[in-house]
């Protein structure tokens, strides 16, 4: 898998659709604490080139993950979908909710 900027760990959604996100980013080398990104800001980061997986942190290993799928948008009927599969007509990510 090609480098990726973040880590999404979980996802808060409110009507089938993406409020919050709980996200690692890349600072160099390493990772930040954890974060929230709501939708718009998630959309932005993704637009501007910005890769996010799926994953969960190992425990007492830092910026050691267990990657899941890449984040991806589609558009379906004028709507930006964030999505890990590749036919849903919501927003649905392969990540516990929180």
């Amino acid at each position: 898998m090609k480098k990726f900027d973040g880590v999404i760990e979980a996802v808060r959604y409110k009507n089938g659709q993406i409020v919050y996100v709980r996200a690692y980013e890349r600072r160099g080398v390493t990772f930040s604490d954890s974060l929230l990104l709501d939708r718009k800001t998630l959309l932005e980061r993704l637009g501007k080139g910005q890769r996010f997986v799926t994953g969960q942190r190992q425990k007492y290993l830092a910026s050691t993950f267990n990657i899941g799928k890449p984040v991806k948008v589609v558009n379906v009927d004028g709507r930006q979908i964030l999505t890990t599969h590749d036919d849903l007509m919501h927003d649905d990510l392969e990540a516990p909710v929180f």
